[in-house]
């Protein structure tokens, strides 16, 4: 993974080693679920960023996929903290279907996440190759031509995809409890 700084690619090789730790054990800790959120952000930002500079022309797209991620997450755990819930991934009475379905099944919500960062990953090393292009149209000829970076992207861009949508969805029922939080307590001292 040239390109990405030491800590980045550490973080990206220890990622799935990582998880296994962190779903056993430290998951059900404060600090296991602060460490997890914040490693991920980190590595996702790291591919993004570097995302930038070889899709030059698209770097609006990476760095609003960056601005999502961060947001969504950034508000789901604070939303988790007004909710007083213990941990973020606590979705049982969410009204959206697509969020309880994301953090009930491990397998789907691994798919997801592993899909995002597996499609940054494989852009990121076509590009280091000098495959020319746009992000489309690089992802289209890999796929075409039948490229083991092909079809792994054809696998990953799904869940990546998905991943973006729940992201979406997060921040915006995120905001919604954090805006029903604040009217709740201004309704409360005019009263």
């Amino acid at each position: 993974m040239r390109g990405l700084s030491p800590m980045a690619q550490l973080s990206e090789w220890l990622s799935p080693t990582k998880n296994c730790l962190l779903f056993s054990t430290l998951q059900e800790s404060t600090f296991g679920a602060v460490l997890d959120m914040v490693t991920d952000r980190v590595s996702t930002a790291a591919l993004l960023v570097l995302l930038t500079h070889f899709y030059k022309s698209h770097y609006g797209l990476f760095l609003g996929l960056l601005a999502l991620d961060i947001s969504s997450h950034w508000l789901q755990m604070y939303s988790t903290f007004l909710s007083s819930k213990a941990s973020h991934k606590d979705m049982g009475d969410s009204k959206s279907t697509l969020l309880r379905l994301y953090y009930q099944h491990r397998f789907f919500m691994g798919y997801c996440a592993i899909g995002a960062e597996v499609a940054y990953i494989l852009l990121y090393m076509l590009a280091a190759e000098g495959n020319i292009g746009s992000p489309y149209e690089v992802t289209c000829r890999s796929i075409g031509n039948g490229t083991v970076y092909g079809i792994l992207l054809a696998i990953a861009l799904p869940g990546c995809a998905i991943k973006q949508l729940v992201n979406l969805v997060q921040m915006k029922t995120a905001a919604d409890v954090c805006v029903n939080y604040d009217y709740a307590r201004h309704n409360s001292k005019a009263q």
